[in-house]
């Protein structure tokens, strides 16, 4: 757990005043509706989480990012962390600067007017990143990060980082494999876009090179969806975790090469009714308006009792020749156009579900419903 009680490295205050830039200033980014990634970070206490944080804190790496560090208390709670009331005091703690050009601070009631405040800060940013400290599920940021209307002209969410312990992780998720209620461990990676499977050299002195890639092959079950990222106290390459566009709708190139990896995971032999992913497919084109109300159902009234945290796809809608993607998170979809079909594809529907309770039979059967 002392990965996760490291001291922030030392810093200076910013200027609070706030200098204006010079018009001929090459960082300073001249379209107004310029936007920011946000890489939301999490994962199981003791993973790395903080290992990681301070790691770009640290490095060299010539982007300006800013680090928000989370510290809503439990008895907040999520949807009032969410809400600049404007009357509890302080609600950001002052921003400091790095000598790697980074920004750091520390937020304990509004993250909203947190990413408000540092969008209007004169310089520009790369990159933000947020550490959910004490926050098991990321799900709510991520909805709020994805569809805040206030937000959406100056950040945008860019993708979820889970950090998870190569040395723990079998027995985090073992323990709790045949319950009906699911730890952090499960919830973090269902969400993530990106896996830090952390702390691989602690499996490789005690067994084999198969030890990690069943590790792998246990989190792919979960979440196929994710990438990857293999380290050692959390030292990457940040270009596997910054720049993911991963809600981006118009990013289909990077969802299609994800469905394509998914292509064997229905045929696989799980009978658990464990947190899962699967994946359904159909060659007829479908009524747009019949998948929104077929979705609905699935995610809104609970009609097939699946409990649906993130769910992916590209869809071939009839009369149209646009491919559109689908995505998911708990309660909150969209469907929009990502481009248009190329003349050597074959259109076709592909949906990758994440959740619990995932029938697959029960899927596809509804899903024919909406030719």
């Amino acid at each position: 757990m002392a990965d996760d009680q490291e001291e922030p490295p030392l810093a200076i205050r910013i200027d609070q005043t706030g200098e204006e830039p010079s018009q001929s200033d090459p960082e300073q980014p001249q379209n107004e509706n310029f936007s920011v990634g946000v890489t939301v970070i999490t994962g199981y206490l003791g993973a790395g989480k903080s290992t990681l944080v301070n790691y770009i804190l640290n490095a060299q790496h010539g982007k300006r990012i800013a680090v928000i560090l989370n510290e809503f208390g439990e008895e907040i709670g999520v949807e009032r962390a969410m809400i600049n009331e404007g009357e509890s005091g302080a609600l950001v703690e002052e921003w400091v600067e790095l000598a790697n050009g980074c920004v750091c601070c520390t937020v304990k009631h509004s993250l909203v007017q947190a990413l408000e405040q540092l969008v209007q800060m004169k310089k520009k940013l790369d990159h933000i990143l947020l550490e959910t400290t004490g926050l098991a599920n990321p799900a709510p940021l991520a909805s709020v990060l994805w569809l805040d209307d206030q937000l959406e002209s100056s950040v945008k969410l860019d993708s979820i980082v889970t950090v998870v312990d190569a040395k723990n992780l079998r027995f985090q998720l073992s323990k709790h494999r045949d319950s009906s209620s699911f730890p952090e461990a499960f919830l973090q990676i269902a969400y993530a876009d990106v896996v830090i499977l952390n702390k691989v050299d602690l499996v490789s002195r005690e067994g084999s090179e198969s030890a990690i890639g069943e590790l792998e092959n246990e989190i792919r079950s979960i979440n196929s969806l994710a990438n990857i990222v293999r380290s050692v106290r959390c030292e990457i390459d940040l270009s596997q975790i910054l720049n993911r566009q991963a809600y981006d709708a118009t990013h289909a190139s990077h969802l299609e090469a994800l469905l394509e990896e998914s292509k064997s995971i229905s045929s696989r032999d799980l009978h658990d009714s464990g947190v899962r992913t699967l994946c359904i497919r159909q060659a007829e084109g479908v009524d747009l308006q019949k998948v929104r109300l077929w979705i609905e159902e699935i995610l809104w009234d609970k009609k097939y009792d699946m409990d649906v945290y993130r769910c992916k796809g590209v869809l071939s809608i009839q009369n149209s020749d646009h491919l559109h993607t689908l995505q998911a998170v708990r309660e909150i979809y969209e469907i929009v156009p990502a481009r248009q079909w190329r003349n050597e594809e074959k259109k076709i529907n592909q949906i990758v579900f994440i959740g619990h309770n995932l029938d697959e039979n029960t899927l596809i059967d509804s899903f024919r419903g909406c030719i």
